[in-house]
């Protein structure tokens, strides 16, 4: 193996000595002529192991500079995997709470000429699965898995990034609550932006099928339909509408979602005889469930009031701005108005949450990665 580049003086020195010593009549330029003439012979035999080397050293480097790019795509891979499996177990609940929300604007009339009498979760569900068939339960689940692919992928490897590279754990490891809320409110915004256009293209294609029930014509046929429509209409930038008070409320939610999950976790872990099981991540879940609730429906109810405003000239008639809507809210209906439907959003993020978090912790230990 060739490991350096060898001094010449190594190799040809000796003989070259005792080649002078044995012929007197060798004068020094000769001499020096002799050793430039092998030394030149010599880096032309050992130049190409000493190049390979060094360049394979290079490449070393970048292998090794490239685990932590390798790791942020696992890593990467691993949420969006867990997020598909959570969204998929929990679609139903999803469509079934957009069902109860749109019943009242349907108003459709029955054969008796009586309105349709209102159907709770349970009713709903089976209604949908007798009257439609079972597999309607996730009529149109794609976008919703593409839209989490990109949004959990980003917002799970965002939030560890920040927590490992940028806030940093204190001497004793231990990660302060006010560190694990910027990175989870940071991690949530980053990964809303980004994915927007996903979110707007699932917004579209969920009216999609409020439309169909209404009997209106059909705007978009497909995921791909949605996309090239809203560039044709708005460009590139077209993409991002509504993105504010979706990433304000993304932010909110994952400092909930994550900052809560991380803490409680590791409090646990700290305080009690649990080992980082099961039972612990269940734990966890529930109660980043429950503040990722709290946390997001004053943004779920200003982003949804904002969205749903009548506008003039592209701009809200209602409201200017997220904090408009909040001050005019809650000083025509007071605070609590904040935390309409409160319940239907926790009934939806709990089982989502704690399906995740489950699958995650259990997808990392299978494959040899390190627990959340």
């Amino acid at each position: 193996m060739c490991k350096s580049q060898p001094s010449v003086d190594n190799v040809i020195e000796e003989p070259v000595k005792q080649s002078a010593a044995q012929k007197s009549d060798m004068d020094k330029e000769k001499y020096l002529e002799l050793k430039e003439e092998i030394q030149r012979k010599w880096e032309q035999l050992v130049g190409p192991c000493y190049l390979a080397r060094k360049n394979l050293l290079k490449v070393a480097v970048m292998v090794k500079d490239g685990k932590k790019y390798n790791e942020f795509a696992f890593k990467y891979l691993l949420s969006s995997a867990s997020a598909v499996v959570a969204e998929t177990v929990t679609y139903p609940l999803d469509l079934t709470k957009t069902r109860l929300q749109i019943q009242g604007e349907l108003a459709s009339k029955s054969s008796n000429g009586k309105p349709n009498p209102y159907r709770g979760m349970v009713k709903t569900a089976v209604g949908i699965a007798k009257e439609e068939g079972f597999h309607k339960l996730w009529q149109g689940v794609t976008p919703a898995l593409v839209r989490h692919i990109v949004y959990t992928g980003c917002r799970m490897t965002f939030y560890e990034v920040l927590r490992d590279n940028v806030f940093h754990k204190n001497p004793d490891g231990i990660l302060p609550v006010w560190k694990a809320a910027c990175c989870g409110l940071t991690a949530g915004m980053l990964g809303q932006f980004v994915a927007s256009p996903t979110d707007l293209i699932k917004v579209q294609m969920q009216m999609e099928g409020k439309n169909r029930l209404l009997g209106n014509p059909v705007r978009v046929k497909s995921m791909h339909d949605a996309f090239c429509k809203i560039t044709a209409e708005g460009g590139v930038r077209g993409l991002w509408k509504g993105w504010i008070p979706n990433v304000q409320r993304a932010g909110l939610v994952n400092m909930g979602d994550l900052a809560t999950y991380d803490t409680s976790k590791h409090f646990i872990l700290r305080n009690t005889s649990l080992k980082d099981n099961v039972v612990t991540h269940f734990l966890s879940s529930v109660m980043s469930g429950i503040v990722a609730a709290t946390l997001g429906t004053p943004a779920d109810v200003v982003k949804t009031r904002i969205m749903n405003q009548p506008t003039k000239n592209g701009k809200g008639i209602l409201y200017t701005s997220s904090w408009d809507c909040v001050t005019k809210t809650v000083k025509a209906e007071g605070f609590w108005s904040l935390y309409k439907g409160f319940f239907p959003i926790w009934a939806r993020m709990a089982p989502w949450s704690l399906t995740f978090w489950l699958s995650l912790e259990q997808m990392r230990k299978l494959t040899g990665a390190s627990s959340f």
